[in-house]
């Protein structure tokens, strides 16, 4: 481990008690002590200030403590007897930091706010327990563990032996582990990093001021110099400029929507979602949420969706929900475009923490209505949107089975089986019914693809179904008989989706009677993801069957979607007695289809023994169309 990792012990040196002629301790020998040590001092500091005033702040404080240590007006410094310079400047240090209420005269940083590096596991949980503690027993926490002090002394530093009863039990609970995390960068304001504060707000206050400050504070972690100390007769001036404003990673000011919201606004999205969940006042676990999506640690499991920013936060985000489920603490930020959700072990829990964010940007009614809190190896929870009336869990695969009713407890659901990895037998869905306060009767489906948000299912039938005979159809909610039908031949087709499915459209788009009787539909199943492009897979599913024959896939097409409303695709299709043929169909807009050699007007062709695969279509507009997935 490094130095910078774990602060070295000060010198016998630096403990040698003053000698029978030294009734003082000059001020310069005292101030060369503090330099050296610096580092573990301000750790120290920092350990101990109250944790609720932000890491920001606490970083400041600290170095501002220790900084000010040294008497003002004194050349000499009178010491114990039996004491040493560091053990001095160790109690001064900590009592002054005990007696911190609002420090005057912090270092100011204009345009920046400083935190130390996030840590792992081990560092939350620390974090987490130091939180929860008081002053004097983080302070005392810090004396045992990180100067290896026996308790009486950490008492005498203290004055408080209850808190280093309290410390101690910490210490033995924590073990090795908690040392390690202790002597990390997570509690280190010397190894900082930096982000912008509120950049509209400053420019709104149109305020410059003078960096130099805390600039010097920093660089006095690696080598701090004689002039920040001023020990003789002038005291240190304030640093000029004011203390810039940041609230992005403070929890004080997260955005919390009125519950009432999402009823009294033309906006139905994740804007109108109110703050939920038993643990959405705990300031420490939301302080580590930020944190962590501000600069997560190499420890932490991260997952970023397709076309997602990864930068943390511009400016407060709006709090959705922070609650403990399934042994774990889950954290739901929304900042206007993305959605970030935090995971870490509840107390007694195993496993990491993890950062998860996903494109929020244009979500509605449907697709705002449910995000992912913990999905499981085979089941998931779902927080609920507040206008959500009615919920139920429907099988895709059984159409004429009606939806099981949905236990919901604070917009949070039961534990919902996933799909299947393997094999089709079953398709679970959520079937959900907005309130009659926003609209009236509707009802829509979604499914889990993996993803934070669940897919909202749609379906668009046959031509014919519109006011003419051939007008085109548009996307309905997949609620009704005809819809259900055809979902439950083409779900199983959903796992070969790509990642970051936002809507999948099942577009039946031709009808065709087989060879050998009976009928078949051909449809074009669409998934448009958050960040635009979209992949389709064609089949044609007999009137006679469970199964969709495959016909062709494409990735990053328009095809079957508003901007690509022209399709043909074909397969090979055996009839009863065993006879191969080639089926082409083509969408409304085909006049003409040409597959192994043979042309025939219309929409859908049959070829008995092909002897090739090719088709062609052509459309009114003399537009000519191949199958998805050929050149």
């Amino acid at each position: 481990m490094s130095e910078r990792d774990e602060p070295v012990l000060p010198r016998a040196s630096d403990r040698r008690g003053p000698t029978p002629s030294e009734d003082r301790i000059p001020l310069e020998r005292v101030e060369a002590v503090l330099v050296e040590h610096y580092a573990r001092l301000v750790r120290l500091a920092y350990l101990t200030l109250p944790g609720d005033r932000g890491r920001h702040r606490r970083v400041l404080d600290a170095h501002r403590v220790v900084q000010r240590a040294l008497p003002r007006l004194a050349r000499t410094v009178r010491v114990e007897p039996d004491g040493d310079v560091y053990t001095w400047l160790r109690t001064r240090i900590v009592r002054a930091a005990l007696a911190a209420g609002t420090l005057h005269g912090v270092p100011a940083v204009v345009g920046l706010r400083l935190f130390p590096r996030a840590g792992g596991v081990a560092e939350l949980e620390l974090d987490r327990s130091l939180s929860a503690m008081t002053p004097p027993a983080r302070a005392a926490y810090a004396l045992l563990v990180l100067e290896g002090l026996p308790e009486a002394e950490a008492a005498r530093v203290t004055d408080d032996p209850e808190a280093v009863r309290s410390a101690s039990a910490l210490r033995d609970r924590l073990g090795g582990a908690g040392e390690r995390a202790l002597t990390s960068t997570e509690f280190d304001p010397c190894v900082v990093q930096t982000t912008p504060d509120d950049l509209l707000r400053r420019r709104r206050n149109h305020r410059l001021a003078a960096v130099a400050g805390t600039l010097a504070a920093l660089a006095g972690c690696v080598a701090l110099t004689a002039q920040l100390m001023r020990p003789a007769t002038a005291p240190a001036g304030p640093v000029a400029g004011p203390q810039a404003a940041s609230t992005a990673l403070d929890p004080r000011h997260l955005v919390r929507t009125d519950p009432e919201t999402w009823a009294d606004t033309s906006r139905v999205d994740l804007t109108a979602w109110p703050a939920r969940g038993s643990l959405a006042g705990d300031e420490g676990l939301l302080s580590r949420a930020l944190r962590v999506w501000n600069h997560p640690s190499p420890s932490v499991r991260r997952s970023v969706a397709p076309g997602t920013t990864d930068e943390g936060p511009a400016r407060s985000p709006q709090l959705l929900y922070a609650g403990e489920l399934e042994g774990h603490r889950v954290v739901l930020f929304h900042d206007g475009r993305r959605t970030v959700r935090y995971t870490e072990p509840a107390p007694g829990g195993a496993g990491g923490a993890a950062l998860d964010i996903a494109r929020a940007d244009d979500s509605g009614v449907t697709d705002a209505s449910a995000l992912v809190l913990v999905r499981g190896p085979s089941s998931a929870r779902y927080l609920l949107a507040p206008w959500i009336s009615e919920s139920g869990l429907r099988d895709l695969r059984a159409p004429d089975r009606f939806p099981e009713p949905l236990r919901v407890d604070g917009g949070v659901t039961r534990s919902v089986p996933l799909p299947p990895d393997k094999g089709c037998g079953a398709w679970p869905a959520l079937q959900l019914r907005s309130s009659s306060r926003i609209v009236e009767n509707h009802r829509f489906l979604l499914t889990d693809l993996g993803g934070m948000f669940p897919a909202h299912l749609t379906y668009q039938p046959l031509p014919g179904h519109g006011k003419t005979p051939r007008a085109a159809a548009r996307p309905v909610e997949a609620t009704g008989p005809d819809a259900l039908v055809a979902w439950s031949r083409t779900a199983c087709t959903l796992p070969g989706l790509e990642a970051g499915v936002r809507a999948v459209n099942t577009w039946d788009f031709a009808g065709q009677r087989l060879p050998g009787g009976g009928s078949g539909t051909w449809s074009c199943m669409r998934a448009d993801t958050w960040q635009g492009p979209g992949q389709v897979v064609v089949g044609m599913r007999p009137d006679a069957g469970r199964g969709l024959l495959a016909a062709g896939a494409e990735r990053d097409t328009a095809a079957c979607s508003r901007y690509g409303q022209h399709l043909v695709a074909s397969v090979i299709y055996r009839d009863k007695d065993g006879n191969r043929y080639l089926l082409a169909a083509g969408s409304r807009g085909v006049t003409r289809l040409t597959a192994a050699g043979k042309t025939a007007s219309g929409t859908t062709l049959a070829v008995r023994n092909p002897t090739s695969t090719a088709v062609e279509a052509r459309t009114r507009t003399g537009q000519v169309l191949k199958p998805p997935g050929t050149a």
